[in-house]
């Protein structure tokens, strides 16, 4: 039988932490809990976990602190931050000090589902990147992924912009963030002309196993065009999501403020 995947999460409301432990267990996974990041340190330091569920807004260390904690004790552990609607800026800073994903509250089962999925897929996969020695037949197991081109950035790992010599955005997802889902079934995309927001859900796809997977906007912007190709083949997105396989094309609208939250791709190369 193959060991449970294990989660941290921590919040200071219980209520959180018990819909947390209630959703995720009844997938087959492991929950310990935290009702503040002290406490939560003090288990990372005597216990392994796969993935850490943290909340923004805390009394004492918040999850800005938290994430610089983990960085100083070199815990590599994916963390998804939760916050409420009004923190989402503070959502976005997150991901630029290091989390891999938010999740907006009141979340529901399957937004939950979705997303630390996605986090224990990714958690996998930087394991198996991260190992020094490979044997032969672990070589044939590894998944591979082509990260973003050294002239993108990226917000967390999962979407990507490339700016334009007419000073417009490319818009796209990472070759990372499809390793980290099912089998693509449907792609959900904002018309032209409409308003996207950095940060704020600008797509969703949905997969074989009937997740929904939001997709949020590195940037905010006008959309003057998107990637019609792409809705009539998936395969590519899924094959090419670096060129061919870009989702939008927009007009920025705060781009000095809002790249400062943007990884440079180049930084992944280090």
């Amino acid at each position: 039988m193959s060991e449970k995947l294990k989660i941290c999460a921590i919040d200071d409301e219980q209520v959180i932490l018990d819909s947390i432990v209630k959703l995720c267990g009844a997938e087959g996974w492991l929950v310990d809990t935290a009702l503040d990041a002290k406490v939560g340190l003090h288990k990372l330091d005597t216990s392994t976990y796969d993935l850490i569920i943290c909340d923004i807004m805390m009394p004492g260390i918040d999850g800005f602190e938290f994430l610089e904690q983990l960085r100083i004790k070199e815990i590599g552990t994916p963390v998804i931050i939760t916050t409420g609607f009004s923190t989402l800026e503070n959502a976005v800073k997150s991901l630029y000090r290091g989390a891999v994903d938010f999740l907006p509250k009141p979340f529901t089962f399957d937004e939950l589902i979705s997303i630390v999925g996605r986090g224990l897929k990714y958690s996998q996969i930087q394991r198996q990147v991260a190992k020094e020695t490979l044997s032969s037949d672990a070589i044939d197991e590894l998944i591979h992924y082509i990260p973003c081109p050294p002239k993108y950035k990226r917000l967390g790992y999962a979407t990507w912009t490339l700016l334009e010599d007419d000073g417009s955005l490319k818009i796209g997802l990472t070759d990372l963030f499809f390793r980290t889902i099912g089998t693509l079934q449907q792609i959900n995309l904002h018309k032209a002309e409409d308003e996207i927001f950095q940060g704020n859900m600008c797509a969703q796809i949905m997969t074989e196993d009937a997740f929904i997977h939001n997709i949020l906007a590195p940037v905010s912007g006008r959309i003057i065009k998107r990637n019609e190709e792409i809705l009539n083949n998936y395969a590519i997105i899924e094959k090419d999501p670096y060129f061919r396989g870009w989702v939008y094309s927009i007009v920025p609208a705060n781009l000095d403020y809002e790249t400062k939250y943007l990884i440079p791709c180049s930084s992944d190369r280090l």
